[in-house]
């Protein structure tokens, strides 16, 4: 391999929202333009029935996810996109490294312990509700990551420990069977932007207060309306450090549009002026890719042939390297 891979997974659990646009996706598809890297990338949608038991929102979220990274201009020809479960050396895998996996790693998982904790301090059984998903996530996590022997991984600090369990692993793995996995590295850009939701939390899906990508003009419009601010009146300064309009606006704008915009918080903006020129300014950029999207999302066969080609590309090196481990594990013909 002549330059270092990178990886990144989607997981398919919702729709885009703009967190995930300035927070994921527009630095990883800036990223894949540098030509600096192999880059890779896939929706996770095994990853999603861990959380989601629903099939229809469970497709939905794939479609609407591969749209929304090819409409904000992924080009599937530059990288390897593909559907992690039209890889089935992908499970195949998973099972090879489980059985190299103690389960004490499991055991410190963050997602795991979280679960356990929050069952104990609700007076639960500590394993309640918890399936083997949420369990062995880190292993599933680890086939990704290793079945294309990817360098550099980004991810946010919250996934850090799993990249580094996938980096145990693989030694393991290596050290019972011989080199067969680059040890990974987890790559967290602190100067990715994390936007506050509507009412002021990290906007997330699971508090339901986030700000869908691909609205409409005039649903853009109503959310951004919606948005929490506190009771400061026009005139009055206002601090742009605490507020989620201004964060908006400086995930969107230029440095000078920036600056502009806090002398006008110093200056005591009115927060429905504020608002207004934050949909402009959104508005404006995502015009373009909302049209591209709807096309897009008008034409799943033209999206499932991108992932079948990516899948195929995948493939071509996913199943090399799935007979070199199935030989080194010994499950080889006899003869």
């Amino acid at each position: 391999m002549s330059k270092q891979r990178v990886l990144t997974g989607i997981t398919t659990s919702g729709t885009p929202h703009l967190g995930n646009y300035v927070g994921a996706i527009r630095p990883a598809i800036e990223a894949s333009r540098s030509g600096d890297f192999e880059s890779f990338f896939f929706l996770a949608d095994y990853h999603s029935l861990i959380k989601s038991q629903d099939p229809e929102m469970v497709h939905r979220s794939t479609m609407e996810i591969a749209a929304t990274w090819l409409a904000m201009g992924l080009d599937p020809d530059k990288v390897t996109f593909y559907r992690q479960s039209d890889i089935p050396e992908i499970p195949e895998l998973t099972w090879f490294l489980t059985c190299m996996t103690a389960k004490g790693l499991m055991n410190r998982a963050h997602a795991y312990k979280g679960a356990v904790q929050a069952n104990e301090e609700q007076g639960e059984d500590a394993d309640h509700g918890i399936n083997m998903g949420l369990f062995s996530y880190p292993i599933l996590m680890a086939a990704d990551i290793l079945m294309f022997n990817a360098h550099k991984i980004p991810v946010g600090r919250d996934q850090i420990q799993h990249v580094e369990m996938a980096r145990d692993v693989a030694q393991r793995f290596n050290h019972h069977y011989g080199e067969h996995f680059v040890l990974p590295a987890a790559v967290v850009d602190d100067n990715v932007a994390v936007l506050q939701g509507m009412d002021g939390r990290k906007m997330s899906k699971s508090y339901g207060n986030t700000i869908p990508l691909f609205l409409t003009e005039k649903q853009l419009k109503k959310h951004i309306n919606k948005i929490k601010t506190n009771l400061l009146e026009p005139g009055e300064p206002k601090d742009p450090n605490s507020s989620a309009v201004f964060q908006i606006w400086e995930a969107f704008a230029t440095e000078a549009e920036t600056a502009s915009m806090r002398e006008q918080f110093a200056e005591g903006i009115a927060w429905g002026e504020a608002k207004k020129q934050v949909f402009e300014l959104v508005n404006a950029q995502l015009a373009d890719a909302r049209e591209r999207y709807e096309v897009l999302m008008q034409d799943p066969a033209k999206i499932e042939k991108i992932l079948q080609q990516g899948a195929e590309k995948a493939r071509a090196e996913s199943q090399i390297l799935i007979a070199k481990v199935r030989h080194a594990v010994g499950i080889r013909p006899l003869v």
